[in-house]
């Protein structure tokens, strides 16, 4: 059973900086595709970041690109993601989430996988 753990939410002021980590077990993780979503109060989730576990090639959404970096450890088996620069837009439950193929997508439902949740909430 796969399972996905995140941790290093938290308040932080406007300006500041996050780093979320997602510790992925139960499964060989090479042909999956690893991203961060996000859901605000009142909005849907949302795609926030992207990475192949083999290669490494990354996609970001409009609203976090040059703020945020998205990041694996495969050894580890954790993904991270650096957050700086943080605003208060970017208050939101993240998400780790794993779909069982191994190319991008940014679409919630080929996901099959998800963490519980970590609160980011950034303080203005």
């Amino acid at each position: 059973q796969v399972q996905l753990v995140e941790s290093g939410g938290g308040l932080v002021q406007a300006g500041g900086s996050l780093r979320l980590s997602c510790a992925a077990s139960g499964r060989t993780f090479s042909r999956y595709y690893m991203a961060w979503f996000r859901q605000a109060p009142g909005k849907e989730r949302e795609f926030v970041a992207g990475i192949r576990w083999t290669g490494g090639s990354t996609y970001y959404a409009d609203s976090v690109k040059g703020r945020f970096t998205i990041s694996r450890d495969n050894a580890k088996n954790t993904v991270y993601l650096q957050m700086n620069s943080l605003k208060p837009e970017d208050t939101a439950v993240y998400y780790c989430a794993a779909a069982a193929r191994p190319f991008y997508t940014d679409y919630f439902g080929n996901y099959g996988y998800w963490g519980q949740g970590t609160q980011v909430t950034v303080s203005s």
